[in-house]
């Protein structure tokens, strides 16, 4: 029992070694948020925050993508942003970080570790350095929202599959983004999942990946997209 004990509390650690916020922290610090994050496993398409069930907590992306979209009144979904590992996000006033009516989706097997809001403060808030690289953070993800939304009306649908496209290629991990033995970045999406990060239809999204696949820039499989030209998938993007 206490091997076990043991174990969790160097995974919980493990968790959050890594990310950037934490950078410099001492092992001493480490473990004291580590001990006040328990970690979650959520799988490919579960819900991990909904509008409908608000909780103030921040989460810690350790491992997989989080899809942050919201539904409009006619039942569209806009993506918002898209998280890579090692990064926050999540509902925290304290923070100055919300998600209004934002629901965030795992796109992969995604592991998490949670804060609560008076850990938040006690932990992160309280320290000076971790609390200006959380500002850092927001102010790029309110940046990357801008364009996100000012792409949704100037850009058309196969710029913004190749945008959305090149955007994933580029945040994956190299050892997560290439196949043992491959050259090239490799994005484990459904055509119905891309589409709804792109903004546009399955139908439409799939008619434009065999239109890219047709040229060179991709090759399609089930359940993967395989980037092989990503300088003109980049051009493409606009």
């Amino acid at each position: 029992m206490n091997h076990t004990a043991s174990d969790d509390d160097a995974e919980r650690t493990w968790c959050l070694a890594e990310v950037d916020i934490f950078c410099d922290l001492s092992e001493h610090e480490m473990e004291a948020i580590a001990a006040a994050a328990p970690m979650k496993t959520y799988h490919a398409g579960e819900i991990l925050y909904s509008p409908t069930q608000p909780s103030e907590v921040l989460f810690i992306l350790k491992k997989g993508r989080v899809r942050i979209f919201r539904v409009s009144a006619d039942g569209r979904a806009l993506t918002t942003a898209i998280i890579s590992p090692n990064t926050i996000f999540g509902e925290m006033v304290l923070l100055g970080q919300h998600m209004y009516d934002n629901y965030a989706e795992a796109l992969d097997d995604t592991v998490v570790c949670v804060m609560s809001r008076s850990d938040v403060h006690k932990y992160l808030l309280s320290d000076a350095r971790i609390a200006a690289r959380i500002t850092a953070i927001l102010g790029r993800r309110l940046s990357d929202l801008e364009q996100r939304l000012s792409d949704s009306v100037f850009k058309t649908v196969a710029q913004r599959v190749a945008t959305t496209l090149t955007t994933l290629s580029t945040a994956q991990p190299s050892g997560s983004a290439l196949r043992p033995g491959g050259r090239h970045p490799q994005i484990a999406l459904t055509h119905e999942q891309l589409a709804a990060l792109a903004g546009t239809s399955r139908e439409t999204c799939t008619k434009v990946l065999r239109d890219m696949e047709e040229r060179g820039l991709l090759r399609l499989a089930r359940g993967r997209i395989t980037v092989l030209d990503r300088e003109r998938l980049q051009d493409a993007a606009g």
